[in-house]
């Protein structure tokens, strides 16, 4: 029998704490070898890209994969998971939400070890889906007092800041560029499917902390050279994964600025193998690519709860 959960069924089960805790928990544990991550594969076809991640982890008993395809008009997101012990598929999930939050989950995690304690200002660049966990999981993590917002979509920007503010009880406004946004924040958040660079290194606040999350892949570029070249600590999800995807620091490599092997994995802070901030000062950036540890770690405790809860139906698949 396959365990099934539905979109329905993991909203009612995971929430962002469940998440920061089981983000910080996957990559802490492949950090001390208990846990594998395979960067993710895609096909592309001009009907649509597919997407596999895969990962494995003895601590929690799993291997899996996510699985997801996207299209202009649809895409479908599940996450596999596969006991170690039976080699037997045990569950489906479900993952565009779960998704999503995760995403934020891993932005609110680096934020925790990385951004100064007192950080209460907030910027954010993009307004889209994605960005709703990125903007949760900050606030989770951080007192965070007022959040500015921009992105290119005026009537999109005022409708997400009305109901952000509404969700997390905090000021989210609307900023009026880029530059306005970014300048004085504690915090940045850049979540774009941009193609060039959508903040300058110049408008960076000594201190500040910057999850970049929306560039996984060569051709989306979110942040300037000048913005990698301020930044005092790098962190990347893992070093293989930012080498084959992040457009953020591709250009800083080819001149020189930075080298794959020695960017600190964010794993390792976690598990005490690197440091934490160093100084109040510091620009500390982290870049968040996504990783399918991390989906195996969260559809695995939204498979517990399941359990326990009675959520999910029994597809006669595997007898």
């Amino acid at each position: 029998m396959i365990h099934y959960l539905a979109e329905k069924d993991v909203q009612h089960l995971l929430n962002m704490d469940i998440l920061l805790e089981t983000t910080e928990r996957s990559l802490k544990d492949r950090a001390l070898l208990n846990a594998i991550d395979i960067p993710r594969q895609r096909i592309y076809t001009p009907e649509g890209t597919q997407h596999v991640l895969q990962a494995s982890s003895k601590a929690i008993g799993y291997t899996g994969f996510k699985y997801y395809y996207t299209r202009p008009k649809g895409k479908s997101f599940y996450v596999n998971l596969i006991s170690i012990e039976t080699g037997k598929l045990v569950a489906m999930v479900e993952a565009i939400w779960m998704s999503m939050v995760r995403t934020g989950a891993a932005s609110g995690a680096a934020t925790k070890y990385l951004a100064n304690e007192d950080a209460t200002i907030l910027g954010q660049i993009g307004s889209g889906y994605q960005s709703i966990g990125q903007l949760e999981a900050v606030c989770a993590v951080r007192k965070i007092k007022e959040a500015r917002v921009y992105s290119r979509t005026r009537d999109k920007l005022d409708a997400y800041c009305k109901n952000m503010s509404e969700k997390l009880g905090i000021a989210v406004t609307p900023a009026a560029s880029a530059e306005a946004a970014v300048r004085g924040a504690h915090i940045l958040n850049v979540i774009t499917k941009s193609a060039t660079p959508t903040i300058k290194g110049e408008w960076l606040t000594p201190g500040v902390h910057i999850n970049a999350a929306g560039s996984n892949a060569l051709s989306r570029a979110e942040i300037d050279d000048a913005t990698v070249k301020r930044c005092d600590y790098i962190t990347v999800d893992a070093r293989g994964t930012a080498q084959k995807e992040c457009g953020d620091l591709i250009s800083s490599f080819e001149k020189g600025v930075i080298q794959w092997d020695t960017l600190t994995e964010i794993g390792d802070v976690y598990a005490g193998k690197a440091p934490k901030r160093t100084s109040p000062t510091q620009i500390t950036l982290y870049e968040s690519h996504g990783m399918g540890v991390q989906d195996l770690y969260a559809a695995a405790k939204a498979l517990e709860l399941a359990k326990v809860r009675g959520l999910g139906v029994e597809l006669p698949v595997g007898l």
